[in-house]
Formats: C-alpha cells, structure tokens, sequence
C-alpha cells in the first residue's frame, strides 16, 4: 500500500432501525458507576475546538480527551478496571452492583479471593491499565509486549508493580503467549480481543469503555449539541470502536451518528475485511510496523468486526504522516483552541477529519459522508504522549510530513 490515505464504503450494513443490547446507556452507566467509586476518577475532558471547525467549514469538533483518564494518560483502564472487577465479582458469587472499589480491598473480601493473577499482552495501554487496576485491587498482573514497543511504555507498566518483559513477536503473538500462560498457570487473562471460548471477559472491557461514551454525550448536551452528526473511531483490535459504535447503535437506533473506522495501513485488517465485503475479517500478519503502536494489531476481535461490519458507514487505512498531522494539528491549536497532547493513535482521526475537509483526492469520500457546514464531529483522543520521546520528534522536529 502506497502513502496515500484510502477508503472503502460499507456495503454489509444493516437496516437502519437494527439494535444491539450489549453496550447501551444502562451497560454505560453501570461501568461509570464503578469506574466513580475509585478516588481517582474524574471525568475527563470534551475539548471544543470552535476556530479548527471554523477553519475547515464544519459545525463543531469536540474532542474527548483520554489523556487525563486515571492519570494513567489513556483510555485503556476502563474496560481493564470493569473486567477485572467483573471477574472478581463472580468469583465472590456477588453482583457487582453491590460492590465497589472500597468492598473489593476490604480485608474480608481479600480473604475470600485470594491472590490472583491476571495476565495480559499489549502495546502499552492495555497492559498498564491492567497492571494499575491489579495493583489497586492488590493482586499480581504480568503483562507481555510486542517487538519493537518503546522503552517507556516498558517502564510505565514496570512502575504499576507488573512482571512486564518485550517478546520476540508482535501483538497477536504476545496474546497467544498470555493465553498459553493463563492455561498452564492458572491466570486470568484480561483481553480486549475475542476468540472460540473467550468471549466474556473481553465483552466486559467493551462494557467498560462505555463510561467514554456516557460522559461525552452529557457533556455535549452541556454545550448545547444534542449529539455528534459523525463519530470518527480508532481500531486496533477493534474493542474501543464497537463499543462507542454499540452505545450510539442502542441510543439511537436509526438516528445515530455516522461512523468511520480509522487504521494504520500496517494493521489495516478491518479495512481489509470491509473491501472484500462478504461479512468474514481479514487478517494482517508480521511486524506491522507503524508509529501508531496502540492500532498495531492484525486480527480482528469477532464480536468487534460483526459490530463495526453491520453499522459503521466507511473505513479509512492512513499512512504514518495522517497521526503525525493529527499530533501537530491539536499540539498547536488555532485561536483561543485548547492545547491537547495526543499521541499516534490517540490523533490519526483528527489528522484524517483535516484531510477529508482539505484534500481533493478524497472529496469522494467527503461527499459520501456527507461532512460539511452543518456536521458536528467527534473524536477520542484515546492517548496523551505515551512515547514522549516520539511526540517531540514528530512535533517539534517534523518528522513524517504529508505527502498527500
């Protein structure tokens, strides 16, 4: 694939009144209810970028900024604090409802469980909210990584306590490794991708993204907007998106926002998966190689892809330089914009919505989503700098510049 953005059109999609139940506002709501009982929650911010919108003749761009989620400077640790309490809490055969942070650390409750394990692979994130969420509840979590990830991200879980090591493979191989593990040792592998049997825990994770999804539509009900007119989501796996895609689905049915899927060309199985267009996920293998080290996954999570394949209305593969603008483009604000720090994942939408609005080669694309003067768009910066080392040689040096 060349270093031009592509696109593929939905053709699988069901009828516009379908409904999913698994992730709408009472799942959300029961997530942002635990999520509110650690004294560390707040919500984080939905930044409202009025002189970008202005400059590229759209309505509104809100951006819900993860950076400030947990202190942990991304999203991740929602579904991996929801899961692992979801866990716990059939374990102690009570409903989690009627748990929360305080019970579950309550010398009682730590008698009854006992130490566990939990294990888990991945770029960085995932595995430092597992590892957070384990020290917090004071068990043991190991987590493995792909070749390739960063020193840093290394470091971050090593801090939370974790046995956390870099394997010789990529992220779908680190998966495997954790799934081997948990079977022959007894651990419980936290997940946010599904397989034949191992369904449930990664279903919570989707769950727990949810509170993303309840704390942006009521702070964009505090600025007046009654709900986005487009949804731009990030797919590694593809958990983040078909979760915030579920909510809108279940909230509003027919009414919902239009929703594009954006990947790296690297690991663009989803993409892949939509242009074959006969219903079945595409796989990508070998190093997948790509600043956007959070979407560097190969194969799809089957409850994700039948989620995003039946209601996301386009998919988009972007080269490398679509996050570096997207970093630039939200580093930099343009009038009295807020400041946000996005790292490679968290800004490849934002990089894509400028390119969509500005490019001639994708005016197609443009018109088939019907982005213009009346759209109202959001995004989920879904990291801060987790590679600081990296957002400096992209922001300040200019490191992979546009080439469309």
């Amino acid at each position: 694939m060349d270093n031009r953005i592509a696109w593929t059109a939905n053709t699988m999609r069901k009828a516009s009144g379908a409904r999913t139940s698994l992730f709408g506002a009472r799942e959300a709501e029961a997530a942002r209810s635990f999520h509110r009982s650690f004294p560390q929650y707040d919500e984080t911010p939905l930044r409202s970028l009025a002189a970008l919108a202005g400059r590229l003749g759209i309505a509104g761009i809100f951006v819900k900024d993860e950076s400030f989620r947990f202190g942990l400077n991304a999203f991740k640790v929602l579904g991996a604090s929801y899961a692992v309490a979801k866990h716990l809490s059939s374990r102690l055969g009570i409903d989690l409802s009627e748990l929360d942070y305080t019970r579950l650390v309550s010398p009682e409750l730590r008698r009854k469980l006992g130490e566990i394990t939990f294990v888990a692979a991945t770029d960085g994130n995932h595995g430092r909210g597992v590892a957070w969420t384990a020290r917090q509840l004071q068990q043991a979590a190991v987590i493995y990584m792909s070749k390739g990830t960063a020193s840093a991200r290394l470091e971050n879980i090593r801090a939370e306590g974790a046995l956390a090591s870099i394997i010789e493979g990529n992220y779908d191989d680190a998966v495997r490794l954790a799934a081997e593990n948990a079977r022959s040792r007894g651990w419980v592998q936290v997940q946010d991708t599904a397989w034949d049997g191992y369904r449930e825990i990664p279903t919570w994770i989707m769950q727990g993204y949810g509170t993303m999804a309840a704390e942006a539509m009521e702070q964009l009900h505090s600025l007046g907007v009654e709900k986005p007119t487009h949804v731009f989501l990030q797919a590694g796996v593809g958990s983040f998106a078909a979760a915030i895609q579920g909510y809108f689905v279940e909230v509003f049915g027919g009414e919902r926002p239009t929703t594009i899927i954006v990947e790296p060309h690297e690991a663009n199985c989803f993409y892949r998966s939509a242009a074959a267009s006969d219903g079945r996920p595409r796989a990508v293998r070998g190093e997948m190689a790509t600043i956007m080290a959070g979407l560097a996954c190969g194969e799809p999570s089957p409850p994700a892809w039948e989620l995003l394949r039946d209601y996301s209305e386009m998919f988009f593969s972007c080269p490398d330089w679509v996050a570096a603008n997207g970093m630039r483009l939200l580093g930099n604000p343009l009038a009295e914009d807020p400041r946000i720090i996005s790292g490679e994942s968290g800004a490849v939408t934002a990089g894509l919505l400028a390119a969509l609005l500005t490019a001639d080669s994708l005016r197609d694309a443009r018109a088939a989503l019907r982005l213009g003067r009346n759209s109202r768009v959001l995004l989920f910066s879904t990291e801060g700098a987790t590679d600081p080392e990296n957002y400096r040689r992209i922001v300040w040096n200019g490191a992979y510049p546009a080439e469309e």
